[in-house]
């Protein structure tokens, strides 16, 4: 029996005066999927209207009283400065003790009347409303008694500065994590192969390096050696100088590695390529699943795909096209990720044509297709030729297929488990590289006219692995064919042989 205990987690919501409630809603119930994803088992909400999600207790004092009865804090912040005293500061130290913490609970109360003074106007986003209506009782709710302390973890549904951090930590009592961060702790869990984990650490330590804290007594001390301290440098400093060197040596590994990847990638250049892109668990890996019958794995979670797949369309066509799955994308997905991963979209920005695969199902799919088109603009693939896949048709009633018919014509509507489905999109796909190929007769000699020629035997295996046959004959002299190919293919067929 596993001894692994199973976290339970307590979210945080702050909705902004510009954030529609819906899209609100739909962030908060994304964030419980990858919470959910982690391992997590959510327990409870925590959520208030304000202004901006930049304070220093991102929450109010109500607020803040109540996300403590979830995970039994104190709901308080306590002091933040731990502050280095001389030798001289720390001989007067016991004596000045009232003072010192006279002045740090005054400090307390202007920090927690600051905050309520700025929760207490009117945002001119709201209009005219009544605080009231604009900023949710500070008062805290009561919890059932088996609700009281049951939460492990805190997670906030933004990306939260070291200090907010430190603060919700201190009042909460509990670990806290932002969304950034439990975005890349599932990447770590589910990167495979090398080139995804460089990536991904790259990433965490990115993520991390703003974040470190002095642990420790934290004093300055002299040092020396390799690698060792310097002089008047701090163990936070020291450990920030480490990261930055092993983000160093990451990224020249994983350039070397991408330079392996551009090898490969200038070998297919001649081939067809289909990319599969979208929203995190819109159905990518069953389409490829289904277009290319290889074992690439399918979860009910987000992110199960990290790697760039690539396959052959199976059964496969002539010429052979190549399906790759890439890595999902998703709302407030972090630059430092998108950043990391440009080698894997580049895929992406490398193949013949891009199918957008959205899940059809689900009412959000429109903001997941502006996220995908966002997230590929910033890698540059914004002129290559798409399809839109509206996936999970079977989970669809006749009138809203009616609907999204008409508001996406040029669409194709598909359900992986519908065998029937599947092979009209192959022959769709297919087809719509047939459109811009050209028939032409190649016959080749059994012994080329010209000596300084290639030999022409190389000719006909790559006339049937990169064209469409139609007909072929044969004579004394030699073998004729009538193929379907793209101009420049053909082109450079007779360039290389001399035909």
């Amino acid at each position: 029996m596993s001894d692994v205990v199973k976290k339970n987690a307590v979210l945080i919501g702050v909705h902004l005066p510009k954030v529609d409630p819906s899209d609100f809603q739909q962030s908060l119930k994304e964030l419980e999927r990858l919470v959910t994803t982690l391992g997590y088992t959510v327990v409870g909400q925590v959520t208030q209207k304000r202004k901006s999600e930049k304070s220093a207790l991102i929450l109010g004092s109500g607020k803040l009283k109540e996300l403590a009865q979830w995970t039994g804090g104190t709901g308080e912040v306590a002091s933040a400065v731990d502050r280095k005293l001389s030798k001289a500061a720390l001989k007067w130290q016991k004596d000045d003790a009232a003072v010192d913490e006279a002045e740090a609970e005054a400090k307390a109360l202007g920090e927690a009347n600051a905050e309520a003074n700025v929760n207490s106007g009117v945002d001119e986003e709201f209009g005219s409303e009544s605080v009231d209506e604009i900023v949710e009782p500070e008062n805290s709710i009561q919890l059932d008694q088996s609700q009281i302390g049951s939460a492990d973890i805190v997670i906030v549904d933004t990306d939260l500065s070291p200090s907010q951090i430190r603060n919700l930590e201190s009042a909460s009592g509990a670990e806290v994590l932002d969304r950034t961060g439990v975005i890349i702790e599932i990447f770590s869990r589910h990167a495979r192969t090398k080139t995804a984990r460089l990536q991904v650490e790259i990433a965490r330590l990115t993520y991390v390096a703003p974040r470190l804290r002095e642990t420790g007594g934290g004093q300055d001390r002299q040092g020396g050696g390799v690698g060792g301290k310097g002089a008047g440098e701090s163990s936070l400093e020291l450990d920030r100088r480490k990261i930055r060197d092993r983000i160093k040596e990451l990224k020249t590994e994983l350039d070397s590695i991408g330079n392996e990847h551009a090898v490969r990638r200038a070998r297919r250049d001649k081939e067809i390529s289909v990319a599969l892109v979208g929203y995190t668990n819109a159905g990518k890996s069953s389409l490829m699943r289904a277009l290319t019958g290889s074992e690439v794995l399918v979860a009910d979670k987000l992110f199960a795909t990290l790697d760039t797949t690539i396959r052959p369309m199976f059964p496969e066509s002539m010429p052979k096209i190549l399906i790759s799955d890439t890595v999902g994308f998703i709302k407030k997905l972090p630059h430092d990720l998108v950043a990391s991963f440009k080698s894997t979209l580049d895929e992406a920005l490398n193949c013949s044509l891009l199918l957008f695969v959205v899940d059809a199902s689900d009412p959000s799919f429109r903001s997941q297709l502006d996220v995908t088109k966002t997230v590929l603009s910033e890698v540059g693939a914004t002129d290559i030729p798409n399809l839109l896949i509206l996936n999970k048709q079977d989970r669809l009633t006749d009138e809203q297929k009616q609907i999204l018919k008409h508001e996406f014509p040029e669409s194709f509507f598909l359900s992986t488990r519908d065998p029937i489905n599947v092979k009209q999109l192959r022959e769709k796909i297919i087809s719509y590289f047939e459109t811009d190929m050209v028939e032409d007769d190649l016959f080749i000699p059994y012994q080329p006219a010209n000596p300084k020629s290639l030999p022409t035997k190389g000719a006909v295996g790559e006339i049937r692995s990169s064209m469409k046959v139609v007909s072929e004959s044969y004579n004394e002299k030699g073998m004729g064919f009538r193929v379907r190919a793209p101009q420049d293919a053909l082109d450079k067929l007779k360039k290389k042989f001399g035909l």
